[in-house]
C-alpha cells in the first residue's frame, strides 16, 4: 500500500543526483556509501546496500539477494571503493527478507565475515531450513483472513517457488534487545523494530544523524504488515509502536533499504501513522456493511497508490491484501473497536458498539 509522496519508479536520490536505482557506490556521508542491488522483480526493483568505512574492514547494513547480477554489480562497486569481498568484516542485516540476508548468508560462510540478525528471526529461518515440501507456509495464515481461494492458488504455484536452502544459513551471531554496537570510530544504536518482520532492527549513527532504516521507514511506499511465518499475534500494533520508537530518536537522515535517501525520519514516521490510521478508518467502515473476513473487507478497499480494487490484483497481491487487512483488522479487535469469531470460512469480525473509533496509535 502506498502514501502520497513520489513514485518510487520516478524518485531522484540526493546523493547521486539521479534514480535511486543507479548503478554506484553513491557517498551519503563521510565514510558511508549506498549501493543500489537489483531485485528479480518489477516491483522493487532494487535493494540500497549501505557500506561503511571502519579500521577492521567495511561493514556492509544488508547484504542484496544472492543472485549472480548482484553478486556481480556488489563487487563491481566495492572494487571501485577499494574493497574486496574479503575485506568485508560484517554484515548487519535488518531482517530476514531474501533480498536483504541472503548475500551476507553466501559471502559469509564464503569469506569469514560475520553475520548478525535480529533473535526474533530465529524462528522463521528455522522454519525456512526445515521445510515442509507439502505445505505452503502461509496457507493458513491465508484461510484464517478467509482467503482460502488464494491460499489454494499459493499452494498450487508453491513448487516454483521452494527455497533455494544453499543462500540460507543461520548467522553467526544474534541481535537481543536494543543495544549498541561499537564499530571503532563509530556508535550505531540497534534498534529493535518489529512489525514488518519480528526481528527487524534499524541502526541509528546519531552522532552522524542517519538512520540505516532497512524496510521500517521507507520513503514513497509502506512495508508489507502481516506478511510473516509462524504469523505474529498482532503485527500491526508492533510495527505502530515501532514507528512511535523511532519517532522518539532525533531527527535522522533516512537511509532506507528501497528508494532515496531522504532528509527527515520524523516527517516520514508521521505520514506513516497517519497513512495506517487512515487504513483502520477505512477498514473500520468497511465493516460496517455487516461482519466480514478480512478478504470481504478488503474487496472494500483500494490498493496500490492507484486505488486498484481487489479483482484487478494478481493472486499474490491479493494475498498480501488479505494478510495486511487481517492486521488491521486484529488490531482494531486489540482496540475494542470490533469483535472477532473463529469460523470455518476464516475469523469473521464484527463493529463492537462499545467504544468509538479511536485516532490513537498503540503506545
Amino acid at each position: 500500500m502506498t502514501t502520497p509522496t513520489t513514485p518510487t519508479h520516478r524518485a531522484i536520490s540526493a546523493d547521486s543526483g539521479t534514480h535511486w536505482t543507479a548503478e554506484g557506490a553513491w557517498q551519503v556521508a563521510e565514510g558511508i556509501h549506498r549501493i543500489p542491488l537489483p531485485l528479480p522483480m518489477d516491483g522493487l526493483r532494487a535493494v540500497n546496500v549501505y557500506v561503511i568505512d571502519t579500521d577492521s574492514g567495511p561493514i556492509l547494513v544488508d547484504g542484496g539477494w544472492a543472485i549472480p547480477e548482484a553478486r556481480e554489480l556488489l563487487d563491481r562497486c566495492l572494487r571501485s571503493l577499494g574493497y574486496g569481498f574479503g575485506d568485508i568484516d560484517r554484515f548487519l542485516v535488518t531482517h530476514i527478507h531474501r533480498d536483504h540476508f541472503t548475500m551476507a548468508s553466501v559471502l559469509g560462510r564464503e569469506y569469514g565475515a560475520e553475520v548478525i540478525l535480529g533473535e526474533p528471526e530465529r524462528p522463521a529461518l528455522e522454519l525456512l531450513l526445515t521445510p515442509d515440501t507439502k505445505r505452503n507456509p502461509f496457507h493458513d495464515v491465508l484461510v484464517t483472513a478467509g482467503a482460502r481461494d488464494v491460499a489454494e492458488a499459493w499452494v498450487e504455484a508453491g513448487p516454483g517457488e521452494m527455497p533455494d536452502l544453499s543462500i540460507w544459513a543461520l548467522p553467526d551471531n544474534w541481535l537481543e534487545g536494543d543495544l549498541t554496537v561499537d564499530l571503532g570510530t563509530r556508535v550505531l544504536d540497534a534498534v529493535h523494530t518489529p512489525g514488518h518482520t519480528p526481528g527487524h532492527y534499524v541502526f541509528a549513527e546519531q552522532a552522524a544523524g542517519l538512520l540505516f532504516a532497512g524496510d521500517h521507514v521507507l520513503p514513497t511506499i509502506t512495508p508489507s504488515i502481516g506478511l510473516t511465518v509462524p504469523p505474529a499475534d498482532e503485527p500491526l500494533r508492533d510495527f505502530l509502536t515501532s514507528l512511535a520508537k523511532v519517532r522518539a530518536l532525533p531527527d535522522l537522515q533516512l537511509l532506507p533499504a528501497h528508494g532515496p535517501i531522504a532528509p527527515s525520519t520524523h516527517a516520514r514516521v508521521d505520514e506513516l501513522l497517519i497513512h495506517h490510521e487512515q487504513r483502520l478508518e477505512l477498514s473500520l467502515a468497511a465493516l460496517a456493511r455487516g461482519p466480514s473476513t478480512a478478504k470481504g473487507v478488503a474487496t472494500h478497499l483500494g490498493w496500490t497508490r492507484h486505488e486498484h480494487p481487489w479483482d484487478q490484483l494478481d493472486i499474490f497481491n491479493q494475498g498480501m491484501a488479505a494478510m495486511e487487512t487481517k492486521a488491521h483488522l486484529d488490531l482494531l479487535v486489540a482496540r475494542g473497536q470490533a469483535t472477532a469469531t473463529p469460523t470455518s470460512g476464516g475469523v469473521v469480525y464484527t463493529v463492537s458498539p462499545r467504544r468509538p473509533v479511536s485516532m490513537g496509535f498503540p503506545s
